[in-house]
């Protein structure tokens, strides 16, 4: 705890670029969590090498996420926003980490065999012990809960298993982390096909909305979304692309599925993906305008880099002593 507040960790890769199922499956919810934990949100640049990268447009992307937790909403005054790579306890504390990993556990790991399917030019260590470092992430600052998809859940019971194993050994030195439970974020599919979840890194540009569409994109983008023959809206499995539309409708404007199929009864599709193209506009319009502003404004978002990551590193550091120190590393002669 910091201040009598449980914390909790959560962090987003600095590749490619946010799409609306981030926005408003994670980022909008995590701007409530600040008043009932102390949170830290990394901007996980070392996870996003394990895929290569132009330097310059990692910095570039890595600095516009940054800004866009703020953007929309994160203030970094009540949230820890940082860099993962100005923090070096993480990649400190993975290989540590590494030592009490048993190679069957990391055999087991589903997106491992999802990323070499995608990337089997490059299989690289950073992919297989990616669940590694990403358990050193959570454990790094003692976090007691973790905002996690259905994604996310095997590499959060792998840290459990690795911190539980750690402090069966050297007593009770890492806070095992549980998933966070709260008001569930939408789950948003592609816009192209509905069984998959929206992702930013799609090759088809139609299928995700990006943070920084700007309205006529997302329009044209709702207009091209895949539905059905049925010309009903109506919110049910056997139609996952007409279903998908109605929870981004209702999740940008507080309503209901109910109310959303009473609003559009006897309307044709074509009205319908106007209304939430519309509604998606409205509602990222004040994060892009907040972003573009912020971005302008270089000594501000230095400053938070800076304020942040020493704050992060502060926490860390005490962690990290402190394992150092039960494994057997010679104390540091400061």
């Amino acid at each position: 705890m910091i201040d009598g507040k449980r914390i909790l960790f959560s962090g987003m890769q600095a590749t490619g670029t946010l799409t609306l199922g981030n926005y408003l499956g994670a980022l909008k919810n995590w701007v409530s969590l600040s008043d009932e934990y102390e949170c830290f949100y990394s901007v996980v640049d070392l996870h996003s090498i394990t895929v290569r990268q132009d330097p310059a447009e990692l910095r570039k992307r890595a600095r516009n996420l940054l800004t866009l937790y703020i953007a929309a909403g994160l203030d970094p005054k009540k949230n820890c926003i940082y860099y993962q790579s100005h923090v070096s306890g993480h990649a400190e504390l993975a290989w540590i980490l590494n030592c009490f990993t048993y190679m069957g556990e990391l055999n087991r790991m589903t997106q491992f065999k999802d990323k070499i399917a995608k990337h089997s030019d490059n299989i690289n260590a950073g992919l297989y012990t990616y669940p590694v470092l990403m358990a050193a992430d959570i454990l790094l600052y003692q976090a007691d809960v973790v905002p996690v998809g259905r994604d996310q859940l095997q590499h959060l019971e792998i840290t459990r298993d690795i911190a539980q194993r750690f402090n069966g050994v050297y007593g009770e030195v890492f806070t095992i982390p549980e998933p966070y439970v709260g008001k569930a974020g939408a789950r948003i599919m592609s816009l192209q096909d509905p069984t998959k979840k929206m992702s930013k890194s799609d090759d088809n540009l139609n299928a995700s909305i990006f943070l920084m569409d700007d309205r006529d994109a997302i329009i044209r983008k709702f207009k091209r979304a895949v539905t059905d023959s049925e010309a009903a809206v109506r919110y049910r499995d056997e139609q996952p692309g007409i279903k998908n539309l109605i929870e981004i409708y209702c999740a940008c404007n507080g309503r209901t599925p109910e109310e959303a199929e009473k609003e559009f009864e006897g309307r044709g599709y074509g009205d319908f993906k106007l209304a939430v193209g519309e509604s998606v506009a409205d509602v990222l319009r004040p994060v892009q305008e907040r972003f573009h502003e912020l971005i302008r404004d270089k000594a501000y978002i230095d400053s938070v880099i800076k304020e942040n990551g020493e704050k992060a590193n502060y926490y860390a550091g005490k962690t990290l002593r402190k394992v150092q120190k039960k494994v057997g590393f010679p104390e540091r002669i400061r």
